[in-house]
Parts: structure tokens; C-alpha cells; sequence
């Protein structure tokens, strides 16, 4: 453009054409077009004209198999790969991979089933969603997977970890509980997924345990489930479930006292979260604190997630609870009637009188 603007400037000058040329290495044409051109402003970029290519052949039959994978199964669709890999094995077809990724994305485009569209979710202060993840632990000398119980709240993109043994529901209850205890307050909204100790969705309801109303009626938070067909996700518990599995549990660590495990693990998995929530220009502890003043205030007492049931013991004493797991109490015990208290990390057996078998 420099040398455009020189061309310009010599014409109307009055210098002549030939020497301008001359001194510019152009021809006298290209002189007399940019020194009389009216408009330079930009122009938009031109569309490309399309070059023929060896998919136009069998571009009918991609486009009747991607639109045939709209009513199969999400996890049953062709993949690029497999397209072109039916094309050649099955069709004889002589093109490369590449070329037909490249096409398979264009087409899916075209067809409405290329890559979602999504908006940036702003969520209030002090809403949180909860899930859980799994990792390796050494649990009382055992290497075995445990699930853990993650509480993510999106406005300020802090996360606090449990581990738990399992995610029935005296787990999915405790690992709220110890949250709202730790921070000091209560959600006003809790979002869930469609978690068993939570609640199944039937037909267009959910049914939610016992356990879980008397947690909730207890707490008084609202809670919703997640609903894979709306723009209300829970991508921040999901990242977050990511983020502590990566920095909390590698390498992986030897848990001998759960209970006391989760007692450091929430601080720890608190102090995570020092850098600077990205768009809001403040650090995430900073902004948790807004989620502290949005809470609800803590009931009087903390809610003891337990299910109470009856068991007899055999001749020598054994308890069987659940239908498969049998627990040793004295053989004094033998033939009698026991209450079996079932908690997240314990399990109370008792007599009638109050007296503690085992704990």
C-alpha cells in the first residue's frame, strides 16, 4: 500500500507516467489503475470457489449415513474414521482420511449435526453443584477405586473434596453436610445429578430417596437435577471433579482413618483455589466470600445421615446387614434382636437397651 500511495501522490504531482514506473519498477498500466482508482477501501474477502474432489462421488452416501446416525444411539454414531473406513472397505473407495474428515465436518455442519452452540452460564452467589468422581486409593492397606464427593460453586469456582466408600445414600447426605458445616452456611440452591442416593427420574418426575428428603427438609435448600437437554449443565462440578482428582489424589494416596482424611482434605482443596477468577478480576477465595453472605444460615444442629434398622444375630453373634455383610458382636448377643445404625463411614449395632455392641 506504500507504494500505492507513493504512485498517488507523484500523479497528482503531474510527474509523468513513464517515470514513475521507472522509478517504482511497474508498468505504466498499473500506474494509470491505482493513480485513477476512486475507492481503496478494503473489500471483503471473496468465497473461494470450490475445486472438484474425489468426495463428490460418494458424498450422497455420507451424508444418507450421518443422516440416518441422528436416530441411533449418541455412542453408536459414525465417527469420521469409520466413514472412511467404510468407504474403502466396503465401496472401494480412493481417497485419503484427511480428506474425509474434512468433509464429514463440513457435512455435519451443513446437516445440523456439527458442534453444539453455548453460552457463557452466570451463576448467582451461593449456588453450588455436587458429583462425584473416582480415583485409586490405598484404603487401610488395600489398593482399591473409592468414589469422592466433589461440591463445586460456580460463581466463584471454589471446590471442596470428601472421600467417601461408596454413593449410596447416607454418602451422597454426609457429603453435603460436611461442606455446609465447613463453609459455615447453606446453598440456596444445590444441583445435583441424577445420582441413585439422590433420586431417579421417572417419566417426567424425580423420586427422591428418604434419606435425601429428610437431608434437604432439614438444610432447606432447593435442589434440582440436571437436565441433559437444557443450557443449565453442571460444566463447573464436572471440570472441577478433574481439577481435584489431578492435584489432591496423585500420586495416590494411603487413607487409614477416612474420617480424618476429609477433615484436611476440605481445607486443602479450599486453599486450591488462590488464582484470579477469570473475567470477574478477583481471586476465587475472594469472590467465595460473596457466596458466604448469599447462603442460608446453618440449622441449630448438623443433620446425622443414618439409616436405622432391626437385624437378628445368628448363634454365634454375627449380625448380617444389608444381605451380604455380616459384622461380629459378643456371643451374649446370639439370638437377639439388634438395632444396626448404618452411617456413611461406620456402622453401630446395638441392643434394645441402648448398649453398643460394636462401632
Amino acid at each position: 500500500m506504500d507504494r500505492v500511495d507513493s504512485m498517488r501522490r507523484k500523479y497528482r504531482r503531474g510527474e509523468p507516467v513513464a517515470a514513475i514506473a521507472r522509478e517504482l519498477g511497474v508498468s505504466r498500466d498499473t500506474v494509470y489503475k491505482y493513480a485513477r482508482m476512486e475507492d481503496l477501501s478494503p473489500e471483503p474477502p471473496k468465497a473461494r470457489k470450490r475445486k472438484p474432489s474425489k468426495m463428490d462421488r460418494w458424498a450422497p452416501l455420507v451424508d444418507q449415513w450421518l443422516t440416518d446416525d441422528s436416530g441411533e444411539n449418541r455412542k453408536q454414531r459414525h465417527t469420521a474414521h469409520r466413514v472412511w473406513r467404510r468407504l474403502v472397505d466396503e465401496c472401494g473407495a480412493d481417497v485419503s482420511e484427511q480428506t474425509v474428515r474434512r468433509y464429514v465436518r463440513e457435512a455435519r455442519l451443513r446437516l445440523g449435526g456439527g458442534p453444539g452452540c453455548f453460552l457463557d452460564l452466570d451463576w448467582p452467589a451461593g449456588v453450588a453443584q455436587v458429583d462425584f468422581g473416582h480415583a485409586t486409593f490405598v484404603a487401610g492397606g488395600t489398593r482399591r477405586e473409592m468414589p469422592y464427593f466433589v461440591a463445586s460453586f460456580p460463581y466463584s469456582n471454589v471446590g471442596l473434596a470428601q472421600v467417601f466408600p461408596g454413593e449410596n445414600a447416607e454418602c451422597v447426605c454426609q457429603g453435603p453436610g460436611n461442606v455446609f458445616e465447613f463453609v459455615g452456611g447453606v446453598p440456596t440452591r444445590v444441583v445435583f445429578d441424577n445420582a441413585t442416593g439422590v433420586g431417579r427420574r421417572v417419566c417426567d418426575g424425580v423420586r427422591t430417596t428418604r434419606p435425601f428428603g429428610a437431608c434437604s427438609a432439614h438444610y432447606g435448600f432447593e435442589y434440582r437435577f440436571r437436565d441433559p437437554c437444557t443450557g443449565h449443565g453442571r460444566g463447573s462440578v464436572g471440570n472441577e471433579v478433574g481439577t481435584q482428582r489431578r492435584n489432591l489424589f496423585v500420586p495416590v494416596p494411603r487413607v487409614w482413618d477416612v474420617d480424618g482424611h476429609d477433615e484436611r482434605l476440605l481445607g486443602r482443596s479450599r486453599d486450591m483455589s488462590r488464582k484470579e477468577r477469570h473475567g470477574k478480576g478477583r481471586s476465587e477465595l475472594e469472590l467465595f466470600e460473596d457466596d458466604l453472605a448469599a447462603m442460608l444460615a446453618l440449622p441449630a444442629r448438623p443433620f446425622e445421615c443414618v439409616e436405622h434398622g432391626r437385624a437378628r444375630a445368628d448363634k454365634k453373634g454375627k449380625v448380617r446387614v444389608d444381605g451380604r455383610h455380616w459384622y461380629s458382636t459378643s456371643p451374649e448377643c446370639a439370638g437377639r434382636e439388634m438395632v444396626v445404625g448404618l452411617w456413611a463411614t461406620r456402622v453401630a449395632v446395638t441392643g434394645d437397651d441402648g448398649a453398643v455392641c460394636i462401632s
